[in-house]
């Protein structure tokens, strides 16, 4: 994280703006309003957009995978534009803990895949684009979504360093750290042969 510059109570204010938007589980939402069912009960019981598609709807996996980077992007933006760099950090953060523990669902949420390369977009877009195209590519070699994941957030910090933004590294490190952890049960299966493809319904 960088030096903070900004004032207690702004850190504060940009932390729970972060964390409101991150805790909105758009999957839920749209799965309820086109009537495609509960998401909990549906596939692996994720709010994200991978189990979206085990609904069958494309359309409302892409939205899903479209609001919840954008709610990422939207808090990191807001907080640099009328806070400074150093709070859009924290709400960047903050929206991705929001998506993981959202207080609406018992603090039982997504894996933030999508919301972590949305923050990362707004906070440098050429570290965004990187880890968006090395989820792409690993996911077109494995079709493997949580597989995609690791690969991406296993080289974001790699690609900060590459593309001269070691000011966020720290934060890419914390980031890394809770796809990890809340990957640890694909990891298990990914090492057993028995994790789903993109797609497939369970």
């Amino acid at each position: 994280m960088p030096f903070m510059e900004t004032t207690t109570n702004l850190v504060i204010v940009a932390a729970v703006l972060g964390y409101l938007l991150g805790s909105i589980p758009f999957g839920m939402v749209l799965t309820r309003f086109l009537g495609l069912g509960n998401l909990r009960d549906i596939g692996s019981g994720n709010i994200g957009a991978t189990n979206v598609l085990r609904t069958g709807s494309k359309p409302a996996a892409a939205l899903t995978l479209l609001l919840d980077g954008g709610k990422g992007a939207v808090a990191v933006l807001i907080a640099r534009h009328f806070i400074g760099p150093d709070a859009a950090q924290v709400a960047g953060l903050c929206a991705f803990l929001g998506h993981l523990f959202p207080v609406w669902l018992g603090f039982k949420g997504g894996k933030g895949v999508a919301t972590f390369l949305g923050l990362l977009l707004a906070l440098a877009w050429p570290v965004g684009i990187a880890c968006c195209l090395t989820w792409l590519a690993t996911a077109m070699i494995t079709r493997i979504s949580s597989l995609s994941a690791l690969v991406a957030a296993a080289t974001s910090t790699v690609w900060m360093m590459v593309l001269g933004r070691p000011d966020i590294f720290v934060l890419g490190i914390i980031l890394t750290l809770l796809v990890y952890q809340r990957h640890w049960a694909n990891i298990a299966r990914i090492k057993a042969g028995t994790e789903p493809k993109i797609g497939k319904k369970s």
